[in-house]
């Protein structure tokens, strides 16, 4: 038997190897990082693998295909890769924003992989496409000067804007995020509409939004919630789309009790 391929999407791992696996995934020009507030609650009960979009943090733009032409199912496929390559038959996916996509994505047309799903400040489409086309053709001439000033404000509420956290996180979208692999996420997101397929996803989910989050507002989240059978809807306060950083104590409870039950019966480990 062959074994499988080697992962090209950059991670880390925490947490006993023999606990329920629970893959994290991040937000458009942030890393692995974003899930530090969460990661040492996560990690005593689950073993945890966060991942790095492609040109953000560790993992580089070559592993996608063609520049301009990047989609949700291409990303997926790279989350794909890394389980095989873990040896992970099913697994629990929480992803913010464009992670919670693809993580979406995987439920509704890989639904045997998905065993449990948290969509974080998500949705089945990021409005316009025109609107993130534009902002993949600004990167790509101006680099990322020109999306990285007004980050804080779209990311969080304008009492948390100014705080050391948001400070951070912008310093790491201008130091390790390439404007190709910023680019490459919105052209991803531009083409992604999930809301035909949204009854396919038969995973336990558990949506998230913040109430003051301009990126993806509540409207986004409810409309996940209806499509998605059985879903459940936490709306959190003074929170904007990076909740988990606003407001990580709130999101972890809500992650905590939406995946407990997974230790009732983990998910196995097999040769793929």
């Amino acid at each position: 038997m062959t074994s499988p391929a080697a992962p090209a999407l950059h991670h880390t791992t925490a947490g006993p190897p023999g606990a329920p696996t629970l893959l994290l995934g991040p937000s458009v020009g942030t890393s692995l990082s974003l899930w530090e507030p969460q990661l040492p609650a996560l990690s005593r009960r689950f073993h945890v693998v966060r991942w790095d979009l492609p040109g953000h943090g560790g993992t580089p733009t070559g592993v996608l295909a063609t520049p301009g032409t990047t989609t949700v199912p291409e990303l997926a496929a790279l989350v794909l890769r890394l389980a095989n390559a873990l040896r992970l038959h099913t697994f629990a996916h929480a992803g913010v924003s464009l992670g919670g996509a693809v993580g979406a994505w995987l439920a509704a047309h890989h639904p045997h992989r998905i065993s449990s799903l948290a969509l974080v400040c998500s949705s089945a489409r990021f409005g316009e496409p025109a609107g993130w086309r534009e902002r993949a053709a600004l990167v790509r001439a101006k680099g990322l000067d020109a999306v990285a000033d007004g980050a804080a404000g779209r990311w969080f509420t304008p009492a948390f804007a100014a705080s050391p956290e948001a400070a951070a996180l912008v310093e790491e979208l201008r130091r390790d995020v390439s404007p190709e692999g910023y680019a490459a996420c919105c052209d991803a997101l531009a083409a992604y509409d999930l809301r035909p397929v949204l009854s396919r996803i038969a995973a336990p989910t558990l949506v998230v939004a913040g109430r003051a989050d301009p990126a993806t507002p509540p409207a986004h989240a409810r409309e996940l919630t209806d499509g998605i059978p059985d879903a459940s809807l936490v709306e959190l306060s003074g929170a904007a789309h990076l909740a988990g950083v606003e407001r990580p104590a709130e999101v972890l409870a809500a992650l905590l009790a939406h995946f407990a039950p997974l230790h009732a019966h983990p998910a196995p480990r097999t040769a793929l």
